[in-house]
Order: structure tokens, then sequence, then C-alpha cells
């Protein structure tokens, strides 16, 4: 079975427009498919160059701008894949767009970090960005009606939707998310950035997953992992660029009682999550079936946006005496608010309060029920 990929319609009407294109995303959601597919439709004129092979990187070593056209020849698009391999690629790609403007170049990466900051200041003005997230329920359902999708949602909340994940079968979904998790996300962390200590990275990640739905502590981080929050802070920085986690900011404008300086910590997929702490047992036999819901169902809202180059503000928003809202997001200075509930007859008042301060709101409650309001709402 072959699922679409929905960012393929966005590059395909990015490409010779005179910019680089960038194509984040974590190690093993696709991207290297995605742009072989891509390249399908240049047969005779495009090159893919894996970048984590040794020959590439010396090859690649040099700003020469008539090596660099021997080496691109006749082709019209090229793809560097996992471009973060090559020292100076942001110093290439800036004298091959100059050099060759009816080429379109592709770089893609699974790190921000370290791809990010090579590109940045040379390739200012001259790239647009996109990430790859593991496959999406919207995407999903090109393939499968909403009642099969519906029956899907307990085994996807156990399992992610990382595109080897959701195709294998029975067990073989615990050993992909097993090795992905244990060989794959926190390579180019190990690769570039030193970690000296994996097993912090370790107890880091598992200490977040035990706190999906509730505010991240930076000191409680630390005093469960260890070590400082200056640490925390870079490993949480660190891990959020390789596109493991995401955080949420409190929202607060106008009332006193507003959290402002407060986190939510959430991965973008939960399949990782539940391989970081062991735990793969069905739905009804969790103690975390809440906060593993509001963290699925926030990763497909954050995939729905990027797959749909919808540019929001995201949030959560909690006062002092404890009301909330899992989740709202702003745009143009209107607000859409989200709450979760994995049991569909559970009880869920609107904060009266947020509803008078920010009248033009909108609310929705997701629940098992209408999860695809999540991204057929539009």
């Amino acid at each position: 079975m072959e699922i679409e990929r929905k960012i393929f319609t966005l590059l395909v009407q990015n490409l010779f427009k005179g910019k680089v294109i960038i194509l984040y995303g974590a190690r093993r959601t696709g991207k290297t498919t995605l742009v072989k597919k891509l390249l399908e439709n240049y047969p005779q004129e495009s090159a893919y160059i894996n970048c984590e092979l040794q020959e590439f990187k010396d090859v690649l070593n040099t700003t020469n701008s008539v090596l660099l056209k021997d080496f691109i020849g006749q082709n019209k698009l090229v793809v560097f894949d996992e471009a973060q391999n090559i020292e100076n690629i942001g110093i290439v790609l800036k004298v091959l767009v100059d050099t060759f403007p009816n080429v379109q170049f592709l770089a893609t990466g699974s790190s921000s970090f370290e791809l990010s900051s090579r590109i940045s200041e040379p390739l200012t003005g001259r790239s647009r960005q996109f990430l790859l997230l593991p496959f999406s329920l919207e995407e999903i359902h090109q393939t499968e009606d909403l009642i099969r999708i519906k029956a899907s949602l307990s085994q996807n909340l156990r399992y992610g939707l990382y595109p080897q994940v959701f195709l294998a079968d029975g067990n073989e979904k615990i050993e992909e998310l097993m090795e992905i998790s244990s060989n794959y996300l926190y390579k180019d962390l190990l690769q570039f950035e030193d970690i000296k200590k994996p097993e912090l990275l370790q107890k880091l990640l598992k200490a977040v997953a035990l706190q999906t739905g509730s505010e991240s502590s930076l000191n409680e981080l630390a005093q469960i992992t260890g070590t400082n929050v200056n640490t925390i802070k870079r490993y949480l920085d660190l891990l959020e660029k390789s596109f493991v986690l995401f955080r949420l900011t409190s929202f607060s404008r106008n009332l006193r009682k507003e959290i402002n300086k407060s986190q939510k910590i959430y991965f973008y997929d939960v399949g990782i999550r539940n391989a970081v702490i062991r735990n793969f047992n069905a739905v009804e036999l969790r103690t975390d079936t809440g906060g593993l819901w509001e963290n699925f169902c926030i990763s497909e809202r954050i995939k729905f946006n990027e797959n749909h180059r919808r540019f929001v503000n995201s949030y959560f928003w909690r006062t002092y005496d404890q009301q909330e809202i899992d989740y709202l997001e702003e745009v143009d200075g209107k607000f859409h608010c989200f709450e979760f509930k994995f049991n569909s007859s559970s009880k869920h008042k609107i904060p009266k309060i947020f509803l008078e301060t920010y009248p033009d709101t909108k609310f929705s409650i997701i629940t098992p029920e209408n999860f695809y309001t999540l991204f057929m709402e539009e």
C-alpha cells in the first residue's frame, strides 16, 4: 500500500522558482523515498547524492564553480540527501544556486541544528523550508475510510505512525519502533553534537514521556536526571531540532491569573514515546491514556498545519486557579481552542473567563467520535 505524502504536492509546486528547497524531518520519516519519487519525473535529468557517503563528502569539499559545473552536468534537478554531512554545504549550495539558476537543488536533513546552522547565512533569501513528519491521519484517509481509521485509533495510539511501523504487521511494529528509537533518532546528536552521555538523553526522554500532558519543569527534569538546568535546556533544544520532541508554551496576554512562563513537551510520534518507556499496552489497560490521546491529537494538528503551510501560533492555556485549555491556535488574531477527551462521555465546560476575555474564539472538543475534525474542519 502506497500512501501519498501531502507535502509532495507542495514540493512540486515550489520547483524551479530560483530557491533551494530544504526538506527537514527525523530519520525514517520517508524523506529519501519522497525525493526519489520526485526524481522519477526527471529520469534523464536528475541526480541523487547520498551525502553520508565519503566519496561525496570529498567531492563536494569545494566551491570551485568549474568543478561543480562538471559535477552537476546536464541535470535539472539535484538532490543532496542528509546534507548536514557536507561540511560547507551552505556555501556549496549558495555557489550552485547562483551559478546555475535554472537547476533545482534540494537538500534534506534529519537535524536542523546542524544543517540549519550551515545554510542559514549563506542561503538567506535563497531557500524554502519544509518539514516531513510521520504519516498523518489525513494522509491515511486517502487509502482508508474514516470508519476503518477510527477502528485503528487504539493501535495507532500504541505504535504511532512512522511509515515503516504503520505498514508493518503484528509484533514487527514493535521491532521497527525499537530499532528507530534505539539506532536512528539520536544518530545526528551523537555524531555532530558530541553528546558524551547518551544515557542522560535516555533518562531525559523517559522523564518527559512520563509527564506527557502535564507542564514540564526544567528544575524537576534536572532533579530526576541528576544534572543541571542548562544541560536539560541544551538537550531539549537538540531533541526538538532533531524532530523527536516539540514544545508548547503557555498563552498569556490579558488576565492576571494566566500562567505565562510554563511549557509542555510532546513527542512528534506517540509510538516513539511508548518505545522510550517500553509500554505498548492496549489503551484500555493504560493509566496514561488521557495524556497519550492529547499528545496524539496535538501532533496530528501540527502535521495538518505543516502539510497545508498554515503558519499558526500554538499554545496551551491555564490559570492559577486551574482553568485550562489543552491546545489553542492563533491565526490573524482569532483563536481556535481544543480539548482532547478519549472518553467521549466526559463532560467539559468551556472556560467562561477565556471566552469573555477573547470573544473571537472557536472551541472544539476532540474525541474518538469526531477525531477527523482535526484535519477536515477547514
